[in-house]
């Protein structure tokens, strides 16, 4: 199989040395594709008022609960695909891009339809303020309006990262940013279009981005090239990338859910709040994204070595993964949690608005390594096949803990409180963490077992002779 110098070989050299290869191209693109929101909140709070930025903020949850289900079918590509190029299989490789690409644009579409008719329920049934609504549907049904060329850049991105590609992604984004920023403050300052400009910005920044990813699979010469002729489902390949992708994407949904019932809490204290809130969660993500590309790297390292059989690379990858996220999430969450009042500031200068926000990012921006090192191990787990585990563990130690918080200690009246609220996010990542620590070691012992069954594989298996 030919390898282009665009893909990275995960199954030997140094795993230190191509995690930060591989997680640093990942960390830019993935704060680029942040920098798409960032610059919405920054434009429209500045100005547009504190309405407008409610309105702009308070969607995430919901553009998360519609999306994540699709995107975990992207998820279910990228372990697909690394385990066929890690085990030099050229034709199952081919067959997975074009059956992914494909899912990708009919999950678009769909995903259109949804988010287009159901938005203003969806926004209502979140408790959104009525000063704040119409601006908020509005944003939301725009934004929909380019989910085909989300998801066709998520999964064409998701293929990229399977085979060691990390550096064009990024260059795709960091194209479609540019673009982004600029059509933010010709639409908003110029032309005064409020949350309408921040939202058809979005989508044209996006649509750029997904021709540029069309652009380069269809221009690959290796197996992973796309030709549109060839697009077609393969019913082997599907029911992997769903068996792998559909436990991820559900996990995301209803992960989606309980952040909805959050953000729902924090409408309650009305539309300050609401925008400091908001400004403080969109801080909180450059912490989120930096520690997710771990997680990323961690599925795709993960797949590629137990395509080639190396337990070796496997165990040493989860280590150096954990390590990883460990130093960058308190390093830049930490780092958020001092200087929040001054970050905030860059967003709104609404003194009330503020103080919520530092609130927040006192309880969550502050313990945001717990969060990477429970995403890691879900990566871990993901790359080696395992879904439905992670998934359920997830979901009762994150979304169950949390639920279980709002709707019992958050309810009394001496306890309802931002304060209060904001306790729910470290105290369900400790649970979490803990409950997937302990599967994974049962996991990894259950991997070695079905590879030496499989290669009938010696006791010395463990360490190749070229690492020993």
């Amino acid at each position: 199989m030919a390898r282009k110098s665009f893909s990275m070989d995960l199954t030997s050299g140094s795993v230190l040395k191509k995690m930060i290869l591989f997680s640093a191209p990942l960390i830019f693109s993935s704060i680029l594709q942040l920098l798409f929101n960032t610059a919405d909140v920054i434009v429209v709070g500045r100005f547009a008022g504190d309405d407008s930025l409610a309105a702009v903020g308070s969607n995430g949850a919901v553009v998360g609960l519609i999306t994540n289900l699709f995107v975990g079918f992207s998820v279910g590509a990228n372990v697909v695909a690394a385990r066929a190029f890690g085990a030099g299989k050229g034709k199952d490789l081919s067959e997975t891009v074009h059956t992914a690409m494909l899912l990708s644009a009919v999950s678009g579409v769909v995903l259109t339809v949804i988010g287009f008719f159901g938005a203003k329920y969806i926004l209502i049934w979140m408790l959104t303020p009525e000063s704040v609504l119409p601006l908020a549907t509005l944003y939301l049904q725009i934004y929909f309006l380019g989910m085909t060329a989300m998801m066709v850049y998520n999964f064409g991105s998701a293929i990229l990262r399977a085979v060691g590609d990390t550096r064009r992604p990024f260059l795709f984004l960091f194209i479609g940013g540019c673009i982004n920023v600029a059509l933010n403050l010709l639409f908003v300052i110029v032309f005064k279009m409020d949350v309408a400009g921040v939202a058809i910005a979005t989508v044209v920044s996006q649509c750029v981005s997904a021709a540029l990813t069309v652009r380069c699979l269809v221009k690959e010469k290796g197996d992973f090239r796309l030709e549109l002729k060839k697009l077609r489902v393969h019913k082997d390949k599907l029911a992997s990338i769903v068996r792998i992708g559909l436990p991820a994407g559900v996990q995301g949904m209803l992960f989606s859910i309980s952040n909805i019932i959050i953000q729902s809490s924090v409408n309650g204290f009305g539309e300050i709040v609401m925008s400091g809130n908001a400004a403080a969660a969109n801080l909180e993500g450059y912490v989120y994204v930096t520690m997710n590309s771990f997680h990323q790297a961690a599925v795709s390292f993960n797949g590629q070595n137990y395509g080639a059989r190396r337990f070796d690379r496997i165990v040493r990858v989860s280590v150096t993964a954990e390590l990883c996220v460990i130093v960058a999430g308190t390093v830049f969450g930490m780092s958020e949690a001092i200087f929040g009042g001054s970050l905030l500031w860059i967003y709104t200068t609404n003194e009330a608005a503020i103080q919520a926000g530092v609130i927040r990012l006192s309880f969550i921006a502050g313990t945001y390594a717990l969060c990477g090192m429970q995403d890691v191990m879900v990566g871990l787990m993901r790359g080696l096949g395992y879904s439905i585990l992670p998934m359920i563990v997830t979901l009762v130690g994150v979304c169950g803990s949390r639920l279980l918080w709002i709707f019992t200690v958050f309810q009394m009246p001496e306890y309802h409180k931002l304060e209060v609220l904001y306790f729910s996010y470290p105290m369900s990542w400790i649970i979490t963490f803990i409950a997937h620590l302990i599967c994974y070691i049962f996991v990894l012992q259950s991997v070695k077992n079905k590879l030496r069954a499989d290669a009938a594989l010696p006791d010395s298996f463990v360490a190749s002779e070229e690492e020993k």
